[in-house]
């Protein structure tokens, strides 16, 4: 049962990350045009997108691991069966969530890095 809401916790961090990256990149359309309309090559684009999204994951996972190892103790007093400790967990998770926030933010990146500069900088957004 445990895994199971662990699974959807993870699940929800994911559609979380991958939504708020899309509008942050949605809402930086016109700095993208500006900066290809100077001459940004499109992989710079995608590269200082995903730079900032590995920045801000990192940050998290940062404060998640500690945290979840001084919290696992108390879940572990409250469940039976659950190691607060478990290598192989803490790592999956961090690993599956560090490929999804690459995916999270290649995917819009790579989209803003198609976009026409002209067309960019007439965006409302």
């Amino acid at each position: 049962m445990s895994a199971v809401f662990g699974g959807l916790a993870t699940l929800l961090a994911v559609v979380g990350l991958y939504g708020v990256m899309s509008y942050t990149v949605a809402r930086r359309t016109r700095e993208i045009g500006l900066r290809m309309a100077l001459g940004a090559q499109p992989g710079a684009i995608v590269w200082m997108i995903v730079r900032e999204v590995l920045v801000i994951a990192g940050a998290g996972i940062a404060a998640a691991v500690p945290a979840s190892w001084w919290l696992g103790r108390l879940v572990a007093s409250q469940l039976y069966g659950v190691v607060p400790t478990d290598p192989i967990a803490i790592g999956g998770a961090v690993l599956l969530l560090t490929v999804v926030a690459v995916i999270a933010g290649l995917v819009p990146s790579l989209r803003a890095a198609r976009i026409d500069p002209t067309r960019a900088l007439r965006f409302g957004g």
